[in-house]
């Protein structure tokens, strides 16, 4: 079964795709933001994306940029006749196919099957589940190699382990105990700053600028995630 995100601000657009794309061999998500797809694309294996160019929050080109920096899923950009510049720039910048509104329900099956198609006979749909990647960071759980712009980098048990459990969970934000009770594997009991150490540390080796951190962050009233700021 393939797994197909759809995401557009217009409810009824999302209503008539699931329509159109109602089968057997299709799981449908829904989203209606770019940030909610974008949620959707770090929780749920997903085989190909239909994404509309202008929504709030987070336009489809936007949302397209974030998921090219972890998944090479086909992704069909659903445009207005008169977004020819969309078009091209989305193309540009990854998109791998487009289909104007109002849709041919007929063509718009066919592109999605024709990239499926191209998808998983190109080897492209068998991620490797030991490798991590945020942005230009790159985690192989099974080797134990790290590298930033493949570059490697060395670190240290801790460090390694802290690192890993946040491309685990890319965007999403834990305390300092959460760090600690899932990597050292106990209650802190008062060891929350040993955390905010490995931290400083981590950014020291992975950042350009550790004092303006692009993948390291610290979440006012909360604690820190890994996520890429571009």
């Amino acid at each position: 079964m393939y797994h197909i995100l759809i995401c557009d601000d217009e409810k009824d657009i999302v209503s008539a795709l699931e329509i159109y794309l109602r089968s057997d061999d299709y799981k449908l998500f829904k989203a209606y933001t770019g940030k909610e797809a974008l949620n959707i694309m770090h929780r749920e294996e997903v085989h190909l994306v239909l994404m509309d160019i202008m929504m709030p929050e987070m336009d489809g080109i936007q949302a397209m940029v974030k998921i090219r920096e972890f998944s090479n899923v086909p992704i069909i950009l659903l445009t207005a006749k008169g977004e020819d510049t969309d078009k091209v720039l989305g193309l540009t910048v990854g998109a791998d196919d487009y289909i104007t509104k109002p849709f041919n329900p007929v063509e718009l099956q066919a592109r999605v099957k024709s990239q499926l198609r191209r998808y998983m006979q190109l080897g492209s749909g068998q991620k490797n589940p030991d490798v991590y990647t945020v942005g230009g960071i790159e985690v192989n759980s099974r080797t134990g190699d790290v590298t930033l712009d493949s570059e490697p980098v060395s670190l240290t048990r801790i460090e390694y382990n802290i690192l890993l459990f946040l491309m685990q969970h890319p965007g999403q934000s834990f305390t300092p105990k959460e760090i600690y009770q899932n990597v050292w594997q106990e209650d802190p009991y008062g060891e929350e700053n040993t955390v905010a150490v490995h931290i400083r540390h981590l950014r020291e080796k992975l950042e350009y600028d550790p004092a303006n951190p692009r993948y390291l962050k610290a979440v006012w009233g909360r604690g820190y995630k890994l996520e890429d700021n571009l």
